[in-house]
Parts: C-alpha cells; structure tokens; sequence
C-alpha cells in the first residue's frame, strides 16, 4: 500500500491531509470547548450590570477601551491576570476591542471604586489630569432601559442555558445565586435594590434621590457595571 501511495503522490498527499485533519480534530476541539466553559468564579451578569453593559456599549466606551488583558508581563503588572476564555463564556458580543486609547478594563472592578467611576464620568480630567476622554454628564440624568437588559436575560438563559437563579460556584468555594425576575417588575425590583446598593456609595444628591424615588440613572447601571469587571 505505501509503495502505492509513494508512486502517486496526489493520494499520498490527501491522506497525509486526512491524517492531520483528524488528529487535530481530536486534540483541537476537546480543548477548546474545556477553554470555553465558564471559569470558577464567572456569574452571569445581573440585570443591572446588564443594563451599565447596554450602557457602556451605547456609549461606544469599548472604543477607546479593551477588555482583553494579553499574556506579557508589561500586562499583567499593569492590569491583572492575563484574560482565559471561560472568562467571557457570559459576554454577548465580546468586548475585547482592538485599541486603548484609556486603558484596559477586563479587571477595572478590583482597583476602582464607585465614588471614582462617579467624579471620573462626570469629570475625567480632574481624577486623570490630561486625560482625553469627554465627560459623560447625561448619563447622570438619563434613565436606564431595565426592561431592555431583562429582555436579553430571557433570551440568555432560554437559549444559552446561562444559569439564573441557579447556584454557581466562586473561587473562594462558596456558591453564588444571580436572580432573573419572573416578570418585568419583578426585574425593575431587583434592579433597583442593586442600584440603592451603588448609590449609597455616590455623592451626586440628584442621583441619589433619582433613586430613591424609584429611578436608575444611567450612571448608576454603568458603575455596576464596571464594578463587575474583575
């Protein structure tokens, strides 16, 4: 058979194609799928990090901001672990982004603080002198879109069997449980004890009485948000 194949190259040629085909199909594919599985420690997303997501992207942040943190040291020390796969087995679109004009995001949450995402949303060049980035100040007044976020979770959790409201397992091995309202109050409801939680940490007054009259300021989501990168 070999002397066969030696004499016609064109069939040796395909089978030594087949042969690779295939066992990259068994290395390849098993590690892929393991490397996209949800990583210890990732929740899915809550409504209102959902809604700040809606927000963020709205706003094209991920334009100017990556969340891909690369595997060189000149990364890690400045940002964190370098990013796995499973980390983003929640995020739809992914938001790696291709340029840092800011810097990168993907652990924003374990260095920031919701006081600081509030004076650097309403006036970046005085928490970052020279900085670059506009402020934001709309996002201080306008209302999030809940109804729009709890819209995407019903999609999720229906099609991409994302776990709400069911138990998922965090690096410290205790177990965490991210609520999906059954109705589209019950998602306004639980959005707005998240958002009391963040405003509590605010100093803008308006916000906070937006709040407490039953109201998330856009701001408010955004910062749950970025609160949730770690």
């Amino acid at each position: 058979m070999f002397h066969w194949l030696e004499k016609h190259p064109f069939f040796f040629a395909v089978g030594v194609f087949v042969v690779i085909a295939f066992a990259g199909l068994v290395e390849i594919l098993p590690n892929f799928a393991q490397a996209s599985r949800p990583v210890i420690g990732t929740a899915p997303y809550s409504t209102l990090e959902l809604a700040g997501r809606h927000v963020y992207i709205k706003n094209s942040c991920n334009a100017c901001h990556s969340q891909l943190v690369r595997p060189f040291k000149s990364e890690t020390d400045r940002y964190g672990h370098y990013s796995l796969s499973g980390e983003y087995a929640y995020d739809r679109p992914f938001l790696w982004g291709s340029k840092r004009t800011g810097p990168d995001l993907m652990r924003v949450g374990n260095y920031r603080t919701t006081d600081w995402h509030e004076n650097h949303m309403k006036d970046p060049a005085s928490v970052v002198p020279g900085s670059i980035m506009p402020a934001y100040k709309w996002m201080f007044t306008n209302k999030t879109d809940i109804d729009t976020a709890y819209a995407e979770q019903l999609t999720v959790a229906q099609f991409f069997s994302v776990p709400y409201n069911k138990e998922v397992p965090m690096k410290d091995g205790s177990k965490k449980v991210v609520k999906m309202g059954s109705s589209v109050a019950d998602a306004n409801a639980l959005a707005l004890a998240e958002a009391k939680v963040i405003a509590a940490d605010m100093k803008d007054q308006d916000v906070k009485d937006a709040v407490a009259n039953g109201d998330i300021p856009e701001i408010v989501a955004l910062i749950a948000y970025m609160n949730s990168l770690q």
